[in-house]
């Protein structure tokens, strides 16, 4: 059995790495947070709406795997998380959908809302909404609403609303453990953007005639979050691959990929702090934005507690075979 990514894989990655390195540095992010910016267009240009939209609708027609592979980068990125839900979670639930065509163009953008979030992101710059209801989905016009303030100040939140719309293809599900899968992937992004900025501050930052990265208990605590990144990949991409397949134990498989995300941005985030000590808790300091991310993103679409039933459920209660025998099955 081969793990590896495929060329076109990682030459999928590089470039969307290559692209948001550019279009999407720290200084936008602050544009962003002054409302001074706006990246729709240039993630249009990416091709970000119609990554999962079949070819035959004007998209791209990428892997719920190519998806997550994505996401890590978008998450690496701090890209807003509306778009990432319409193009990585919606687009595919949507297929054949009149409105996927407008969605791939930019034309239009959609919110999602579910009951496992007490919020709704990006619901104030949505021309759709797309809302779990009763097990179904229901798509309507997205209503007008106020932005409400939360942890992520680039993660616009507003109030749930009372369900309407035009019941569409598609389960509630479905929509859930595709969502979870693609903020799992964005948590992974964020913990190694994360430990990126640390460890280049730990290369600058002297202390006792030296640089900081070269005493032993730093280089510890940075390699800790580096470990839990790498094991956070593979259950990740297996978890990708389960949706994928339609394989019956994919939710746990997500579930288990968002436990090993959420630990991993969570100590990274504690980890980047202590690197830089007091003032890596000030605006100046870039790291903020996507420590305030994790926190947002550990928290939506199923909380550590949540998941972490889901897997305990699923293996202690016989649901899931565990074991070497059963594990490549």
């Amino acid at each position: 059995m081969d793990f590896r990514l495929s060329d076109d894989q990682i030459a999928l990655v590089e470039s969307v790495r290559d692209f948001l390195a550019k279009a999407h540095g720290a200084e936008t992010l602050r544009a962003l947070d002054a409302g001074q910016a706006d990246v729709g267009a240039s993630l249009v240009e990416m091709g970000l709406p119609g990554l999962l939209v079949p070819e035959a609708e004007g998209g791209l027609g990428l892997t719920r795997l190519d998806a997550a592979l994505v996401a890590v980068e978008l998450g690496r990125a701090n890209i807003s998380e509306s778009f990432v839900e319409a193009a990585l979670i919606a687009a595919p639930l949507l297929a054949g959908h009149k409105l996927v065509g407008a969605l791939a163009s930019g034309e239009a953008r959609l919110a999602l809302q579910h009951p496992a979030n007490p919020w709704v992101a990006g619901l104030a710059g949505a021309t759709h909404l797309l809302q779990a209801q009763g097990g179904k989905l229901l798509l309507g016009p997205a209503p007008r609403s106020e932005v409400i303030d939360g942890v992520d100040p680039l993660r616009l939140l507003a109030q749930p609303v009372a369900a309407s719309g035009v019941p569409v293809d598609g389960s509630a599900d479905a929509l859930f453990d595709m969502a979870a899968l693609i903020s799992a992937a964005q948590l992974l992004g964020a913990a190694e953007r994360m430990i990126e900025l640390a460890t280049d501050y730990a290369k600058t930052r002297e202390q006792f005639g030296q640089p900081i990265g070269g005493f032993q208990a730093i280089k510890h605590m940075l390699a800790s979050v580096m470990v839990a990144t790498e094991f956070t990949k593979a259950v990740l991409w297996r978890a990708a691959q389960a949706l994928d397949d339609g394989l019956p134990s994919a939710p746990v498989h997500v579930s288990h990929a968002k436990v090993a995300a959420t630990d991993a941005a969570m100590l990274a985030a504690e980890t980047a702090i202590q690197v830089h000590g007091a003032m890596g808790y000030t605006y100046e300091v870039d790291l903020h934005f996507w420590m305030k991310r994790s926190w947002a993103l550990a928290g939506a679409w199923g909380s550590r507690a949540f998941h972490l039933n889901r897997v305990d459920d699923a293996t202690l209660g016989g649901g899931l075979p565990i074991g070497a025998d059963a594990t490549f099955a």
